[in-house]
C-alpha cells in the first residue's frame, strides 16, 4: 500500500520533471560548412558574415524582443569526423553577450579545408550538442552549406538514430549558379525538419551576411510571444 505522502511526493517529482520552467525561449545552434568546396575567401565571407549578421541592429532587437533570452552556439563541419566547436552554449542576456559571441566567432580559425560534405554526421553532432544546451522552449539547428551531402550517412539516418524529437532544422543554401535547383531541392527534401522549418538562400558567399540576417530574423521572430517594444541596441559590428 502506498502512503498518501508518498503519492504526493511522487506527484511533485513528476511535475518538476515535466513542468520545469525553461531557462530561455530558444536554443539556437548555427553550423557552417568548411568542406573542400569552400575556398579561403569564401570561408572568410561566411565566418565574418555570420558574426556581422548577429550584431545587425534588427537582429539584435529580435534577440531582445522578450524578457526570455536565447541560448546560442556554433560549430563548423565538413567530413565524417570533422566538426569543430566555434562557440559553446552562451546565454544571450544582454547586448554585450551577443557582441562577445559574434567577436568569438569572427576570431576563429578554420580547422581544416580538405574534407567532403558529410551532412548526416554534422546533424548527428548538432543533436549531441543540443543535449548539452540549457533548457529552452524550442531547439533549432541552422545548417548552412554550398553542396549536397556526399560522404557518410544521409540526413535521414541522422534523424532516425539521433535525438531530434522536437528539434527544428533550418537550412541556409549558398547558391553558385550551377546546380542551384538540385541543391535547393536536396535541402527542402532531405535536410529541413519540423513544422516551421524553412530554407534561406544566399546568392554566393558575398550574400551570406544578408541571407543570415534574414534567416535569424525569421527564426527569432517566429517564437516571439508577448514581445515588448524595444529600441535596437546601439552596438556596431564585431571587431
Amino acid at each position: 500500500m502506498v502512503k498518501a505522502g508518498g503519492i504526493y511526493a511522487a506527484a511533485v517529482s513528476a511535475l518538476a520533471a515535466t513542468g520545469a520552467a525553461a531557462e530561455c525561449r530558444l536554443a539556437l545552434l548555427l553550423a557552417i560548412d568548411v568542406s573542400s568546396s569552400v575556398d579561403p575567401s569564401e570561408d572568410a565571407l561566411q565566418r565574418g558574415g555570420l558574426a556581422a549578421a548577429l550584431v545587425a541592429p534588427e537582429v539584435m532587437a529580435a534577440f531582445f524582443a522578450t524578457n526570455s533570452p536565447v541560448a546560442l552556439a556554433a560549430f563548423e563541419w565538413s567530413g565524417r569526423y570533422n566538426q569543430a566547436l566555434l562557440l559553446d552554449w552562451t546565454m544571450i542576456n544582454a547586448p554585450e553577450d551577443l557582441t562577445d559571441a559574434a567577436l568569438a566567432i569572427s576570431s576563429t580559425q578554420r580547422s581544416q579545408d580538405d574534407y567532403p560534405t558529410a551532412m548526416g554526421y554534422a546533424l548527428g553532432y548538432g543533436a549531441t550538442l543540443l543535449e548539452q544546451a540549457p533548457v529552452c522552449d524550442a531547439q533549432v539547428i541552422d545548417i548552412a552549406g554550398d553542396g549536397i551531402s556526399n560522404d557518410g550517412f544521409a540526413p535521414a539516418l541522422a534523424y532516425a538514430y539521433f535525438p531530434f524529437q522536437g528539434v527544428t532544422v533550418n537550412g541556409l543554401v549558398v547558391l553558385d549558379g550551377r546546380d542551384d535547383a538540385a541543391l535547393l531541392a536536396f535541402y527542402q527534401r532531405e535536410v529541413i525538419r519540423g513544422r516551421l522549418a524553412f530554407v534561406e538562400t544566399a546568392r554566393g558567399f558575398a550574400d551570406y551576411e544578408n541571407a543570415m540576417q534574414r534567416k535569424l530574423l525569421r527564426e527569432l521572430s517566429v517564437r516571439v510571444i508577448g514581445a515588448r517594444p524595444v529600441q535596437a541596441p546601439r552596438t556596431g559590428p564585431a571587431g
